[in-house]
């Protein structure tokens, strides 16, 4: 055993060795052209060559050359590099970080209506203030230009302040770009290796980009549906908005180089806002300074644009936020009023309503057999496998022509996989009893298949258990609105507080992400199951974070076209303080799991489109917010020296007590008490952008044992455009340990500005 051991430890030390000698894709950094001209990206990329050629060997000098240059919105470039390579360049004058070229994992109609319904103004105004002059840059898999979502119908000529491209590949024209989709790029991705159907063209090869494009802002679809479900309008959140698609993903990710590169063609291209519904793993964050997508963000925002990013699926467990930058408006994902009901009849003439999509030919003229999967398990089969529907778990002559009932208490094998399991043990059809996924439909095509809770699980298998010969049937998905309650917080939609730091409340917000209706490829979407003898559909249903972080870029560019000189923070401000924390019950918003939901896991609340419009007060958080975060969460003087090409020096000292002092539109406390008393004071600075003299009013929503107090708790603005600056004082001495959530609201009589917070008492 010992030289077994010996064995592997000399093994993996020779593949470490080895492996920092082999030349890996690395991006180097190097902070902001804010200060500097538009140079000469020839002789920019020269300076870069040079640099690499002073590092790499000259018998190698074919490694000397640039996968992507960055040259807009900030300096950089990547590269193939060493290791050894790669830490010698890291000391090198003008380079903030220098960091591996990981890959990015993709986060994946009626939302709208309940949008509207849900803010209580009114039904067909989100779009009538809304002028065609907002662009929005999506930064995923590519686009389906031929879908009717991205027709260009009665819309104006392109602004003339665009100056973005159409790139040609090998399926897809200039003319295929139209004043709907007045842009398209795509880039060379890491990820293509081992997906290379999707070279070349900006064309969408997964169906990812397609369906997010057309949520944020796909032109408006009469008597849309997917093969008959969700039948209605479909339409983005801003359908007058321009699009323009940067293809840096595939199927197998996106490398973060061409999401680097996409960002900085984005914004030089003249986009007002960015939606990346992408991230890294929750598990392997990055620092702020080392995550592609964060520093993207960060220079985008000096420059203006507003980027937007899904806050992953890793959920519902804490700490599992992503893209949880300050500067990032991060997006939560929620149900709507709508549900996909397949019914499961029992041969007791009990109906249970289960969850799923699925276009089964069973009726109740016919019930079929009905079996629990640990009493059809294989020969040699632990009855714990056969439960949850493992890969050869079953065996076919217990199984053929019966409905099978399968667990999950052991998630890593997926729906999907237990569905193929069940189909090929021959069995009739799958009822799965999975109480934290119910509430996400899964498509399985024609093959039978309804998905319970516990509570519905374990009166069947009481039924099972009470006859000797249990049937049942599974009945096709009915489309069910106005479902209450609604929105829930997704099961899969990641929680807050932020892994890398607890000062900033994450996510920002909420918006629909489950069972959402927008565009699809008409080609085979890969792992989709088509209905028997049914045509590829123009639309799909998908859901995930994903979804979510495209109704907020539609939002936002509905609330840039009426407020066209609000800066980025301003918009996401509008957004999160008038965001909503009750369902349509009237009710606090739950959880998939029956609670109610916290800051941690919705953010401010659902988000509420018409109601920014008007909110009354705006919180602005400037470059300068931005550069003190960095400051008090540690970085030197002169790395964010080198990040602006500036002089720029931190005042004080760095201590991440400072970072909830920001002036962000929620408040978070990462820890009130112990050695740091029970006490503290955080201020904030508001803009009136409603009516001249106003006069509001505050008051408190605190959690049992909490003092909070606002002072002063009355603030007059003359006029339009003013600023007023208070302080929230909270102690916490008589308080459980743990987090506390509550609000400051303030109030003129017409507007309720809601600020919450987050404080974790020690």
């Amino acid at each position: 055993m010992a030289q077994i051991l010996q064995f592997f430890i000399l093994s993996s030390y020779f593949i470490y060795a080895t492996s920092n000698n082999i030349p890996e894709s690395y991006i180097i950094y190097m902070g902001s052209t804010s200060n500097e001209l538009d140079g000469n990206s020839k002789s920019t990329d020269e300076a870069h060559l040079q640099m690499l050629s002073s590092i790499i060997p000259s018998e190698e000098k074919g490694r000397v050359s640039i996968i992507h240059s960055y040259s807009h919105a900030f300096k950089g470039f990547s590269a193939m590099l060493t290791e050894k390579e790669a830490n010698t360049l890291s000391g090198h004058d003008g380079v903030v970080r220098v960091f591996p070229d990981n890959i990015l994992q993709l986060h994946t109609t009626r939302s709208w209506d309940f949008l509207e319904a849900e803010s209580g103004l009114g039904s067909g105004r989100t779009h009538r203030k809304a002028s065609n002059d907002v662009i929005i840059g999506i930064i995923d898999t590519g686009i389906w230009p031929e879908s009717k979502s991205f027709d260009d119908t009665g819309m104006s000529a392109i602004p003339s302040r665009w100056k973005g491209i159409c790139m040609e590949g090998s399926d897809f024209k200039k003319s295929d770009c139209n004043r709907k989709l007045i842009g398209a790029r795509y880039y060379k991705n890491l990820a293509d290796s081992v997906h290379t159907s999707s070279l070349g063209s900006p064309r969408d090869s997964v169906g990812h980009g397609t369906h997010t494009s057309s949520t944020a802002a796909g032109s408006i679809v009469a008597n849309a549906s997917y093969y008959g479900l969700a039948q209605g309008m479909a339409k983005g959140g801003s359908p007058s908005s321009r699009l323009a698609m940067y293809k840096a993903c595939s199927m197998g990710g996106c490398s973060s180089s061409a999401v680097l590169k996409a960002i900085d063609d984005a914004v030089n291209d003249g986009v007002d806002i960015i939606s990346i519904s992408i991230g890294m793993s929750s598990i392997f964050q990055s620092d702020f300074l080392s995550d592609p997508i964060a520093i993207g963000a960060f220079h985008a925002n000096e420059r203006g644009v507003l980027v937007i990013c899904s806050g992953g699926n890793d959920g519902p467990d804490p700490y599992t936020v992503v893209n949880a930058a300050p500067w990032i408006l991060t997006v939560g994902a929620s149900s709507i009023d709508r549900t996909f009901q397949s019914s499961i009849v029992l041969g007791n003439g009990k109906i249970l309503k289960g969850v799923a999509i699925n276009f089964s030919n069973l009726t109740h003229s016919q019930f079929y057999p009905l079996i629990f999967g640990r009493d059809g398990a294989a020969a040699s089969t632990p009855v714990s496998e056969a439960s949850n529907c493992y890969p050869g778990s079953l065996d076919l002559e217990k199984t053929t022509g019966k409905i099978v009932v399968c667990v999950d208490t052991d998630p890593s094998v997926s729906r999907r996989i237990k569905k193929m399991v069940a189909e090929g043990s021959q069995a009739k059809g799958l009822i799965l009893v999975d109480e934290s996924e119910r509430g996400v439909p899964f498509d399985s095509g024609s093959f039978p298949f309804s998905e319970v809770g516990n509570s519905a699980g374990a009166q069947i298998l009481d039924y099972l258990n009470s006859t000797s010969k249990p049937t049942a049937i599974i009945l096709a998905t009915e489309d069910l609105k106005e479902y209450k309650p609604a929105p829930v917080v997704a099961y899969f939609s990641a929680r807050g507080p932020g892994g890398l730091t607890e000062g900033i409340l994450k996510p920002d917000i909420m918006a629909p992400g489950v069972g959402i209706l927008a565009a699809a490829m008409p080609v085979a979407d890969p792992g989709t199951d088509l209905p028997a003898g049914k045509k590829i559909s123009n639309f799909a249903i998908k859901s995930g974070t994903s979804m979510a972080c495209p109704h907020v870029a539609g939002a936002a560019a509905f609330i840039r076209s009426a407020h066209p000189r609000w800066s980025p923070s301003m918009i996401r401000s509008a957004l999160m303080t008038t965001a909503t924390a009750t369902n349509n019950l009237g009710k606090p918003i739950t959880t998939n799991s029956g609670g109610n939901a916290n800051y941690h896991d919705m953010g401010s609340g659902e988000m509420s489109p018409l109601r920014a419009l008007s909110p009354g007060l705006v919180f602005e958080t400037t470059t300068q917010d931005y550069l003190q975060f960095l400051c008090y969460y540690g970085y030197k003087d002169q790395v964010i020296r080198k990040l602006l090409g500036t002089n720029f020096s931190c005042s004080g000292k760095a201590s991440a007590n400072l970072i909830s002092n920001i002036n962000y539109p929620s408040i978070s406390v990462a820890r009130l008490g112990g050695n740091r008393g029970a006490q503290t004071t955080v201020s904030r600075t508001v803009i009136n952008v409603g009516p001249s003299n106003s006069t509001y009013t505050a008051t408190v929503d605190a959690p049992a044992g909490f003092l909070v107090s606002v002072l002063p708790n009355k603030l007059v603005f003359a006029k339009r455009g003013v600023k007023a600056s208070y302080k929230v004082k909270f102690d916490v001495r008589n308080a459980n340990k743990g987090y506390g959530f509550g609000s400051v609201n303030w109030s003129d009589g017409a507007h309720l500005v809601r600020t919450v917070f987050a404080v974790n008492v020690a």
